[in-house]
């Protein structure tokens, strides 16, 4: 058994809008080493407490749609927050980013990941000008 390979890289991914937002391609192209890997392990964590991070569909846009107008109805701006100083997308996107996650992982084998058929990674970006968010890429694997 050969000694595992240890890769980490900051990712900067551009800014979107308000809402969810297939990421995969832009995590792909910045670590073109995962063609390396004949098994290991992708770890994905976001360094933001208003954006969040999601394994989901992505073949039907309509899930998109439905997962905001949840995530809006779970954590609404009109809600009596007392964390206002932000503006009132702030505390919505913290309850967001705690309902979903700031980290995921995914499996590597030969050399692509191994998500379901109709899986993707989504940026959840929960504020209206969230600007530029930054990720950690940690790969592990041989």
């Amino acid at each position: 058994m050969s000694a595992a390979t240890w890769i980490q890289k900051d990712i900067v991914l551009p800014q979107f809008s308000r809402g969810c937002h297939l990421v995969t391609s832009h995590i792909l192209k910045a670590v073109p080493e995962i063609r390396d890997f004949r098994t290991g392990l992708l770890h994905l964590f976001i360094q933001h407490t208003s954006a969040s991070l999601t394994l989901n569909e992505n073949a039907d846009p309509d899930v998109l749609t439905d997962m905001n107008m949840a995530l809006n109805s779970l954590a609404p701006e009109s809600w009596p927050y007392v964390h206002t100083c932000e503006g009132p997308d702030d505390m919505p996107a913290h309850v967001k980013s705690s309902l979903t996650d700031s980290s995921i992982s995914i499996p590597i084998g030969n050399g692509r990941l191994l998500t379901g058929t109709w899986q993707g990674i989504y940026l959840c970006e929960h504020r209206n000008h969230g600007g530029q968010r930054h990720l950690v890429v940690t790969m592990q694997g041989q």
